[in-house]
């Protein structure tokens, strides 16, 4: 009798350290580290004629490392790596000519299947996170703001009509960019912000007609998280 009861007994504490060791491995929770996310892109600051047509727009992709600064876990702070695809439809023409690139806006006379500019990007997105998350609720109110650090690895300037094809690396995308974002919404799918702090292109850029070439992108769009 006496050996059943010390059986019980032991039974019982042990099930009672793992439901403990549960609760603690629940206390340690992670959230929103993986993301994709499609925007549509809008071009700010265009040289006067300079218009988008189509439909430009960018996809992302990547992994934040979610680190929490409290002991609730809804205050955070995220670090990530990722990749995006990016293109700007509009009426800004770009020549390759033997003294470098020159950039023509297009009379809307001229007849053309696509004009556009593309470039894939490698990003550091790092990010003040709030929530309201619990261990055990996976649905949630969040807003994540902070800035996306941004190196180009590939870009392209790119023609088509009915009677051309033209495309080439175009070397007068900046390299490096950054600007400042915003994410927000409730459960996985949420509003994605973000505004560029530099320009699409390097300094110095200018059309044929002599006005800069300073290009903002401003992309908004959907974003959704994974854990």
């Amino acid at each position: 009798m006496q050996r059943h009861v010390l059986f019980l007994i032991l039974g019982f504490t042990i099930n009672l350290c793992a439901q403990e060791k549960a609760v603690v491995e629940d206390l340690k929770y992670l959230e929103d580290q993986f993301y994709l996310g499609i925007t549509y892109n809008i071009i700010l600051n265009k040289p006067d004629g300079v218009t988008q047509s189509n439909f430009s727009y960018g996809l992302m992709g990547g992994f934040i490392k979610d680190l929490p600064l409290n002991r609730r876990r809804n205050f955070a702070i995220g670090v990530g790596l990722g990749y995006a695809y990016n293109n700007y439809y509009s009426n800004l023409f770009v020549d390759e000519t033997e003294n470098g690139l020159e950039y023509i806006v297009l009379d809307s006379d001229i007849s053309y299947k696509r004009n556009k500019l593309d470039s894939h990007v490698i990003e550091m997105p790092i990010e003040i996170r709030w929530r309201t998350s619990t261990p055990s609720d996976y649905k949630f109110w969040r807003i994540y703001a902070g800035m996306k650090l941004g190196y180009v690895v590939s870009s392209r300037s790119k023609f088509v009509s009915n009677t051309a094809k033209i495309s080439f690396n175009n070397t007068d995308i900046r390299k490096f960019r950054y600007g400042l974002m915003l994410n927000f919404g409730y459960s996985t799918v949420n509003v994605h912000a973000y505004y560029a702090l530099s320009n699409l292109f390097n300094d110095n850029v200018n059309t044929v007609e002599g006005e800069s070439i300073e290009f903002r992108p401003l992309r908004i769009g959907i974003i959704f998280y994974i854990l």
